[in-house]
């Protein structure tokens, strides 16, 4: 082989371990800390629904990260400051939040959640009552707090329902 061959071998090698790197980490987590963390995320997710309910801005503030930013159900990107004021405003009220086929699964230092939601209220874009699919992602930060950096919410239609957007 060529010397340039063989740097472009090593190369392609070292970029495959980085990327994998956080798959083996989350792989090899020992079953004590993955139920730990598991229980602190699972927390979390419950701080949260509690937050939205009672639009609670202190506690939303320390579960987001400085640099959140979430999808909401009609696509719109919505940064940390706009969900809490949003909340602070009122334009986002829940009546209901029923979370269920909850999903944790962890890479490393991330963690990703998978649920189910059943809601009724109303947000600054009308009523949004109904059945959504949500992933939140979750990062473990320097001083080991798991923060809140990106969620993503889809809305569940039912079989001959058509979206108002076309």
């Amino acid at each position: 082989m060529k010397r340039s061959q063989i740097e472009l071998s090593a190369l392609l090698v070292a970029a495959m371990l980085v990327c994998a790197s956080p798959v083996l980490l989350g792989a090899g987590m020992p079953r004590a800390q993955k139920h730990e963390s598991r229980h602190e995320i699972d927390q979390l997710e419950e701080n949260w629904r509690d937050a939205i309910l009672k639009s609670n801005t202190t506690v939303m503030e320390n579960l987001l990260a400085d640099d959140y930013m979430a999808i909401t159900a009609s696509g719109m990107l919505q940064t940390k400051e706009q969900a809490l004021a949003s909340l602070r405003a009122g334009r986002i009220h829940f009546t209901t939040l029923d979370i269920s086929d909850r999903k944790v699964r962890f890479y490393g230092t991330t963690a990703l959640v998978t649920s189910l939601a059943s809601v009724a209220g109303t947000t600054g874009e009308g009523d949004v009552s109904g059945s959504y699919r949500y992933t939140r992602v979750y990062v473990k930060d320097a001083q080991g707090a798991w923060k809140i950096v990106s969620f993503e919410v889809s809305k569940i239609r039912e079989p001959g329902e058509h979206s108002e957007h076309k």
